[in-house]
């Protein structure tokens, strides 16, 4: 199956949901290549970059599952390369 690579883009805004969201993460783990967070904390916001290496169906399971949670929103970037 043809991988690709991608950023997720995460931002916290639900500080309560930080654990759930360190959950997934810690799930999809092996396919994450590297992570950055900023914490923001005069707005109370947290932003985490996210770039992974994964078939497109992981990638937007991972996605999905990041954005279905209160306070909690996720966007994908993906690259135009596969990378096979």
């Amino acid at each position: 199956m043809e991988t690709r690579i991608a950023l997720v883009g995460i931002i916290v805004e639900n500080l309560e949901k930080v654990e759930e969201v360190n959950h997934i993460l810690h799930e999809y783990g092996k396919f994450i290549v590297g992570r950055m967070g900023l914490p923001i904390r005069e707005h109370g916001v947290n932003i985490i970059s996210i770039v992974v290496e994964a078939d497109s169906n992981t990638i937007n399971s991972l996605s999905g599952k990041l954005g279905m949670l209160e306070g909690i929103s996720a966007k994908t970037v993906y690259s135009k390369a596969g990378t096979n």
